[in-house]
């Protein structure tokens, strides 16, 4: 009889009804068929319960929470009860769900996880390890942990964060580094916005192309930050992040994203608004927009961008830490219950 690999359906069945030369499976019932396809990602021999405790919901993602997590030693022991310890450290974990027939949400991470295995950037949210989880049968995915998004620091805003000119462009810098790394992978991830800007990303709507084949004609992204062309496909999926780059600088200058007041996707025009108080921003910001809102066919690159005067006149990294450590001193006043949120 002749040998070769088994096809991913005749894996999954041999999985989920062993013969008596198959070893037993991993998990119990139809845990074992579901999770098949993703078992080239899924570390096997541990259990995510002996690795991470105190988990604390933090957000919700497109396929499902994210939580705030203690490493734990491999017995299961954590490694010290004090918060300050140089040895405590934190990771988070997302949490997907899984169900007796399997979730489209799946096929997407089983997608994800294969578009990000090799990326390997400081300005890209890599994942880490896929566990499962049979106790509550779901699949815990081990990332990054990040402080927090760019939109929870501008909801901050009216209660007194201020994000400056030359921090936008430092937090802006790191993006166009992030997508040029990624451009060189030919990878487009086509959903830039403040949600996904971590102060690195969520790949769910990543795609990968070639530069001499480029053009996709889905329709991804959220409309207040999606390029024009998006909407009247095809479209060339490596220049549609420059435009959503654009959109999120113009939502840190206003605090809130362009468009955000149109019902109507239709109405939505090819160019952003004028800022409400233009005349505090210099003529490299505003040039820097221009150039990001120019039509695809001439749109430039993360590299051409990096090169501006708007991203060369950045601020320091402690400018970041200093905006960072006040989220953090308002959060902290919320908690004690002295401001009230609206």
């Amino acid at each position: 009889m002749a040998t070769g690999a088994l096809s991913e359906a005749t894996f999954a069945q041999s999985l989920a009804h062993p013969s008596p030369a198959t070893p037993a499976p991993r998990y119990p019932g139809w845990v074992t068929e579901v999770v098949a396809p993703l078992s080239g990602f899924i570390d096997e021999a541990l259990d995510p319960r002996t690795l991470f405790g105190d988990l604390r919901e933090i957000g919700e993602g497109e396929s499902g929470s994210v939580y705030a997590a203690r490493l734990l030693t491999p017995s299961g022991s954590q490694r010290s009860d004090d918060a300050h310890s140089s040895d405590v450290e934190f990771v988070a974990i997302k949490n997907v769900p899984l169900v007796p027939n399997g979730s489209p949400k799946l096929v997407d991470l089983q997608r994800e996880l294969s578009l990000m295995r090799r990326v390997r950037h400081q300005n890209v949210l890599s994942m880490e390890g896929v566990f499962v989880d049979i106790v509550e049968d779901a699949l815990w995915i081990r990332m990054e942990l990040m402080e927090r998004s760019l939109a929870d620091v501008l909801l901050l805003v009216d209660e007194g964060i201020v994000i400056e000119e030359k921090p936008i462009a430092l937090l802006v810098s790191d993006v166009l580094h992030g997508l040029s790394y990624l451009q060189r992978l030919g990878i487009a991830h086509r959903d830039l916005r403040s949600d996904n800007l971590l102060v690195n990303t969520d790949f769910s709507s990543a795609v990968r192309v070639s530069k001499e084949e480029p053009s996709r004609s889905d329709n991804v992204g959220v409309i207040y930050w999606q390029a024009p062309e998006v909407r009247t496909p095809p479209y060339n999926a490596l220049k549609v992040d420059v435009w959503s780059l654009g959109a999120t600088v113009w939502e840190m200058a206003q605090a809130e994203p362009p468009f955000s007041d149109i019902d109507d996707p239709r109405l939505i025009p090819h160019r952003w608004p004028s800022l409400h108080q233009a005349e505090i921003y210099s003529r490299s910001f505003h040039d820097f927009l221009h150039l990001c809102s120019q039509p695809s066919s001439l749109r430039p690159d993360p590299n051409e961008l990096l090169k501006t005067p708007f991203i060369r006149n950045a601020s320091g990294r402690p400018t970041i830490l200093k905006i960072l450590s006040e989220c953090r001193a308002m959060r902290t006043v919320r908690s004690n219950g002295t401001v009230s949120v609206s």
